[in-house]
């Protein structure tokens, strides 16, 4: 139901969307559901113009494709309701003189795995800052179509602010799509980057789905070793995350390719500094040592490097 969401002065609630990979076109499809107006901000003049050709389409697992009307721009406006940035962690540093740029007024969320970004993100000028942690199943299938491959929960919690500026996230819960709001930014951020130390490496390094993880003997013995450091590092965190937990998380998303994986695939640098590297460093911190996760960063690391054809 389009012009759903007005502002007191008149006229429909704008959200852009800075990213057009898989989360970002999601979460755009979404709020334009939803009858915000939509802008997805681009660098790429190829997805813009597949973007205002063909509009955004998404097809869910079990539905027929849908389309929405959003615009595509190759820059940042500087009147917008939320500002959702979407692209992963090796592209914000980019960003960040831009966002300084911007009214402060500008609500800002991040969504990006791993925790690098935390402290960064909360050291610009804006006075409403949130972290989203996206745990739903989402494919990019060319520069205007994405596929909704898993249902999952989208989080929420707020960083710096007032929480009432990003009611509009809070509209998008569904069935298919349910958000909650949590109270603290940091843990929830630790909470994933700790679910996918379980899936990403591991698969990113034995190129297989998530799924192989269970069947493969030898994959499953290393999933039960990475397990029990990560527990025993942060055991705060094992009555959150018991190993049944986490075979069942990667039953539910058996066909799908982690995110790491699908950057190897793609030659494109991996997140493995903002997800692994960061755990391996707030592990360390409090004195523990992950000698699995250390050797699988170690791997991934060395992998790119000789991908990259970089002999330094």
């Amino acid at each position: 139901m389009t012009g759903l969401f007005i502002r007191l002065g008149g006229g429909t609630m704008t959200i852009q969307v800075i990213g057009g990979g898989s989360v970002g076109l999601l979460l755009a499809s979404f709020f334009a559901e939803k009858g915000f107006a939509v802008n997805i901000i681009s660098a790429r003049a190829e997805q813009r113009e597949g973007i205002d050709t063909y509009g955004l389409i998404r097809q869910d697992n079990k539905t027929e494709k849908q389309k929405f009307a959003v615009t595509a721009k190759d820059r940042i406006a500087e009147e917008s309701d939320l500002l959702v940035i979407a692209v992963k962690y090796n592209g914000l540093m980019q960003l960040y003189p831009l966002l300084t740029e911007l009214p402060a007024s500008i609500p800002l969320l991040f969504v990006q795995n791993g925790l690098a970004h935390y402290e960064e993100a909360l050291s610009l000028p804006q006075h409403h800052i949130a972290f989203g942690s996206a745990q739903f199943g989402a494919q990019r299938e060319n520069d205007y179509t994405v596929i909704h491959r898993g249902i999952g929960m989208m989080k929420l919690a707020i960083g710096r602010g007032d929480r009432e500026k990003f009611a509009s996230v809070m509209t998008l819960d569904s069935e298919i799509m349910p958000v909650s709001y949590e109270e603290d930014a940091e843990k929830m951020l630790l909470e994933k980057a700790l679910l996918n130390c379980f899936i990403n490496p591991l698969t990113a390094i034995l190129k297989v789905k998530n799924g192989e993880l269970l069947t493969n003997q030898h994959a499953y013995s290393l999933l039960e070793t990475l397990y029990g450091e990560l527990m025993a590092a942060f055991p705060d965190m094992r009555a959150q995350f018991p190993f049944e937990g986490v075979k069942r998380l990667c039953e539910k998303t058996a066909a799908n390719t982690s995110s790491m994986l699908a950057d190897r695939l793609a030659g494109r640098t991996t997140e493995v500094d903002t997800i692994v590297g960061a755990i391996i460093k707030k592990a360390t911190v409090n004195g523990r040592q992950l000698p699995t996760l250390h050797t699988l960063y170690e791997l991934i690391k060395a992998a790119e490097q000789l991908e990259s054809g970089d002999k330094v």
